[in-house]
């Protein structure tokens, strides 16, 4: 499969243009394109190995050094695309892995996958960035694993997401109740879901059951359209978003056999192509998909293939 060209901003604002009957709509029922480890397009090498890793892994790295983390940074990457290319290209979900640095002073937070990232603090103002010049566009924020955080490194970053977002952030309310319409009615721009008991009394982090992320934990794509299918019919009826992760993870013996070739180039590009028929064959709406997530995001038309599903809402008369 050959890589497409770094995604433009046609998607930039295509929340904003979507048809009246579909703004209207609970925002559960429409189709969200979402990328998987969202922020892992940059890690650092030279960085310990993060604790989000077994202790066989730390080993390795520290008998093999730069040549170990080489490799994993070919299997700790899913995302080509930075914060700002994916929202130009119309990804409006983001899942994210946070953690502080052992040892490091002070309380800052990074983004994490096997090997450490950016500062979450530059990745919000990227994504701020974006939503004040494009006022209508809704994104969700999921942080859905923390490492090596004790409370005072929660409180940091709960303080720091109302300080970059401020009045964009959404008040936790019905599910049910919110569309485009409130959204940008209220100016909220901004869904942030913590899966941390750290955010239970702070009324503008929504707890993570409010958007469960079944995870089928395959490299088989059959069993993973198998598994999206059966927990689509499982999907809670009321009170969640719901997302759908199209994505095969890798196994241990998968990644000994791709050692050097890297997730993209051994799991990822030559499953896309049945990923995307499953894609293409869903339907949003009440019992339909919600957010999709990918990796590599840009590899195919992935962002465009999903907002375009919200056009069979406007051909079903049926849909309320």
């Amino acid at each position: 499969m050959k890589t497409r060209p770094t995604v433009n901003g046609s998607n930039a604002d295509w929340m904003g243009s979507l048809a009246p009957k579909l703004t209207s709509m609970p925002l559960k029922h429409l189709a969200v394109p979402g990328s998987h480890d969202s922020f892992s397009f940059w890690v650092d090498e030279k960085a310990p190995v993060g604790p989000d890793q077994k202790a066989l892994v730390k080993h390795l790295a520290a008998v093999f050094r730069l040549l170990a983390k080489k490799v994993m940074k070919k299997w700790s990457m899913t995302q080509n695309l930075t914060f700002k290319e994916q929202l130009e290209g119309g990804i409006r979900y983001f899942d994210l892995r946070v953690s502080s640095k052992p040892g490091e002073p002070g309380h800052e937070i990074y983004f994490i996958h096997g090997l450490f990232g950016h500062k979450v603090r530059d990745g919000l103002n990227d994504i701020n960035n974006f939503l004040n010049v494009h006022r209508k566009e809704v994104v969700f924020l999921d942080f859905n694993h923390h490492y090596a955080m004790e409370e005072e490194h929660h409180r940091y970053l709960l303080t720091m997401l109302q300080q970059v977002f401020g009045s964009k952030l959404c008040k936790i309310c019905v599910v049910e109740e919110i569309s485009l319409n409130y959204l940008w009615e209220q100016k909220y721009q901004v869904l942030v879901f913590y899966h941390h008991t750290s955010a239970d009394s702070c009324p503008m982090m929504w707890p993570g059951n409010k958007i469960p992320a079944p995870w089928a934990n395959t490299t088989n794509t059959t069993k993973l359209v198998q598994f999206l299918e059966t927990t689509l019919e499982e999907r809670a009826k009321h009170g969640t978003f719901h997302v759908s992760q199209a994505i095969l993870t890798p196994q241990v013996k998968t990644i000994v056999k791709g050692l050097v070739r890297g997730l993209r180039n051994h799991l990822v590009e030559r499953n896309l192509p049945t990923i995307m028929t499953w894609v293409e064959a869903q339907k949003p709406g009440v019992d339909g998909v919600n957010i999709i997530t990918s990796d590599f995001v840009e590899l195919v038309d992935f962002a465009n293939t999903v907002i375009k599903l919200n056009n069979l809402l406007l051909e079903d008369r049926a849909v309320r």
